[in-house]
């Protein structure tokens, strides 16, 4: 059993956008923008660069912001998010602006949030309001590796039924939750399974290849046609791309997480490709090997760029029809 080695770089077939314009918002927050309609409705939050290199989302939310968008009931409130950390933004280097000091997407139990003072917990506490006052949230993501578009619909299946409203992308996934922490689109009501309150993280395909961005521009538009905020026609005027032909639900039975630096695939890693037959070796850790535990074993999410022990590598689903 040898290693698979990593992949080469990916291409940046995207430009990131200029947001400056945007820092000063209307809430007192940096980047922070909220349009309230006068008119009765749904609390609509929409986040991009919570990953400061994740560019796709801030094209797509710039584009919204420039064009003037104003929603037609209820209130949105549209942020970028990390934005120290964007501003570290290099083509040359663009692994290395995903975050200044801790990855704000794992920060967000109250537990997390009272403790500590890097930069993306401050940011965070500034963020929370907004977050828990929202009925609804998009947060737009993309992927280190290659991949389809894939709908996180964190550990609820009402997320995944209001993914299912949406359209799209093609495959929708229900995990455990991320062990490293918790995940904004899991906070407080979101993640109660009782609460009407939904949030949705779109992974909307590799950083930096153009589809991305057509995918964030897509699902932005879908998300406020769907939460009544945009007309149908103003969506259809906006749209990149067709609806998949169906959609299918990956729910994730466990995680694959490095141990040391000595972690190795053992398998060609290609992200929502299936390992056919259980048992069969994926992966390996010092004397730790990892099989897959049933037949048709999807692999989800993988990374072979950033080994750290602690470090999710990929995690294992089932398939399903919704």
């Amino acid at each position: 059993m040898n290693p698979v080695e990593s992949p080469p770089m990916p291409p940046i077939e995207i430009h990131a956008p200029d947001i400056s314009l945007w820092r000063e918002g209307n809430t007192g927050v940096p980047f922070v923008h909220l349009f309230d309609s006068g008119k009765p409705g749904p609390r609509v939050h929409v986040q991009a660069l919570t990953h400061g290199n994740e560019i796709c989302g801030a094209i797509a939310v710039a584009e919204l912001l420039a064009e003037g968008f104003r929603p037609l009931k209820g209130q949105l409130c549209v942020v970028f998010a990390n934005h120290e950390a964007f501003d570290r933004w290099d083509p040359k280097d663009p692994y290395s602006s995903r975050y200044v000091d801790e990855d704000i997407n794992r920060v967000w139990s109250d537990a997390a949030l009272n403790e500590g003072h890097t930069v993306e917990k401050r940011r965070a506490r500034e963020l929370q309001p907004f977050v828990d006052a929202a009925d609804f949230i998009l947060d737009i993501h993309s992927m280190s590796e290659d991949c389809v578009p894939l709908m996180v619909c964190g550990t609820q299946e009402k997320n995944a039924r209001f993914a299912a409203e949406l359209g799209m992308p093609g495959h929708l996934l229900l995990d455990t939750g991320h062990p490293s922490g918790l995940r904004m689109v899991e906070r407080g009501a979101f993640g109660d399974a009782t609460s009407a309150q939904r949030a949705l993280l779109i992974e909307c395909g590799q950083h930096w290849e153009a589809a991305a961005a057509d995918v964030a521009r897509d699902s932005l538009a879908r998300f406020l046609g769907l939460t009544g905020l945009a007309s149908p026609a103003w969506v259809q005027a906006h749209l990149r791309q067709p609806l998949p032909e169906r959609q299918r639900l990956v729910r994730v039975t466990e995680a694959v997480v490095a141990h040391s630096l000595n972690f190795r695939f053992l398998v060609p890693i290609v992200a929502m490709s299936t390992i056919e037959k259980a048992g069969t070796p994926i992966a390996q850790d010092g004397e730790h090997i990892w099989t897959s535990p049933y037949d048709q074993c999807v692999l989800v999410m993988p990374t072979q760029r950033r080994i750290k022990p602690g470090q999710t590598m990929v995690r294992l689903g089932r398939l399903e029809d919704i």
